[in-house]
């Protein structure tokens, strides 16, 4: 009977396990896009970056305006003893229009510069959507591997209570010793504690998703099984100038130099004055004795930038120190990048080798070795913890495998970020 038994073990432990079809991949893929596209829709934090660039949408044609034309009534030389309009000949009544008009290219630079500050909100928010889908991703390739480490630990818990029930079989018969039967039961009680762990980790990791797509934290997710290691074939150069052309960072950082370009030019021009003009209307009243004629007048007035040594020069110095800053901030951020690259891909490589020898090395000689554990405990070869250390060991392997898996892709989620675009025909 305990052969019979140990039989349908082997059977259940080593039956092959189905691998992800092309048709599962697909529909994978096709759950991680939706789940990528609802929080590009919906998550709170790229919604108020998209209404923060409809704010600076309107500031440009504002910078491009005209000030508002001055309307001004006054009283002029109206004699104090009678306040009389009709006793002195120059007792006017005053209507004066006066309009501002900068130098001539100050207005389409100020219009560019602020053109600008769209420009760098749109490079913010095209981060912001990288870094969300990002975070999207880490957190569905993690909630893949809890699911599939789930499921392994509940195999294995099968396994164990029937490990259990050969223990005390042999037991009951007195071929056995009831320390199997406590070591076996321990066994169970850890694997059931690691799925509590497991599922707290899962309703943490759902709850996360959720909120990076603005739903309930508790609302449920399908999470469909399908995760497969993504062939990797870029190199570093390449990589390198995918970033340098696509990464928002750094173009946000050079339309941050274009601005301060512009904003530099703009301070050179306000050594030129703006202009003034004016004209003036003055009403005069009749006297008892003779008629009197209405004045008009017209006027232009400039500014004089005589402080230019503490306002304008100083002014041109702080854009040019900006435009400096700007481009030394732009070759950090650069190296920047270029060091992750560096990294990630030293974790690729690292990651692979791994997952490979996990995969076709361990995990397979791991089976073998419980496999001809489970043999040799029918016959009474070896004892009954050295076939439980070999069931766990398995168990331990195939979580790595899992974690190594979900490690990679979460890594690679990490570089399309870092590059700017998607690299593995995921939306971004």
């Amino acid at each position: 009977m305990k052969r019979v038994f140990l039989i349908v073990l082997i059977i259940f432990l080593f039956a092959p396990k189905s691998g992800a079809t092309n048709k599962h991949a697909g529909h994978f893929k096709q759950s991680l896009n939706k789940f990528i596209e609802v929080a590009k829709k919906q998550n709170p934090s790229l919604l108020e970056a998209k209404n923060k660039i409809n704010i600076y949408k309107q500031i440009p044609d504002q910078r491009s305006s005209w000030k508002d034309p001055m309307l001004t009534f006054g009283v002029e030389n109206l004699p104090v003893d009678t306040f009389s309009f009709q006793q002195e000949d120059m007792t006017q009544k005053k209507i004066q229009l006066t309009q501002e008009f900068p130098f001539p290219g100050k207005m389409s630079l100020r219009k560019e510069a602020a053109d600008k500050d769209v420009s760098i909100f749109k490079w913010n928010l095209r981060e912001l959507e990288l870094k969300i889908i990002r975070q999207v991703k880490e957190s569905f390739f993690e909630l893949c591997f809890i699911n599939s480490a789930i499921e392994t630990t509940e195999q294995n818990k099968i396994l164990l209570k029937q490990f259990v029930t050969i223990a005390e079989s042999k037991y009951s018969v007195g071929k056995g010793i009831q320390q199997d039967v406590l070591k076996a039961q321990v066994e169970v009680s850890k694997i059931m504690d690691e799925l509590i762990e497991l599922k707290q980790l899962q309703a943490n990791e759902t709850a996360k998703l959720n909120t990076l797509m603005n739903r309930l934290p508790q609302e449920p997710l399908e999470i469909p099984h399908g995760l497969t290691q993504t062939h990797f074939k870029f190199d570093i150069k390449t990589l390198q100038n995918l970033a340098k052309k696509n990464r928002p960072f750094l173009q946000g950082i050079q339309s941050a130099i274009s601005k301060f370009t512009i904003t530099k030019e703009l301070a050179e021009k306000d050594y030129y004055p703006n202009f003034q003009v004016g004209v003036r209307y003055g009403q005069r009243e009749d006297s008892p004795i003779k008629e009197r004629s209405d004045f008009i007048s017209g006027f232009i007035g400039v500014n004089i930038p005589i402080w230019f040594a503490t306002k304008q020069r100083k002014k041109v110095a702080e854009e040019n120190y900006r435009i400096l800053t700007a481009k030394d901030s732009y070759n950090v951020a650069r190296n920047d990048v270029f060091l992750k690259i560096k990294l990630i891909l030293d974790k690729e490589f690292k990651g692979r080798k791994l997952i490979s020898l996990i995969k076709t090395g361990i995990i397979p000689q791991a089976r073998q070795s419980l496999e001809s554990a489970l043999s040799a405990y029918s016959v009474d070869k070896i004892d009954f913890l050295t076939l439980i250390d070999n069931q766990v060991t398995l168990l331990k392997w195939e979580i790595k495998y899992h974690r190594q898996l979900t490690d990679y892709e979460q890594n690679l989620a990490a570089l399309e970020h870092v590059v700017g675009q998607p690299l593995f025909n995921s939306t971004l």
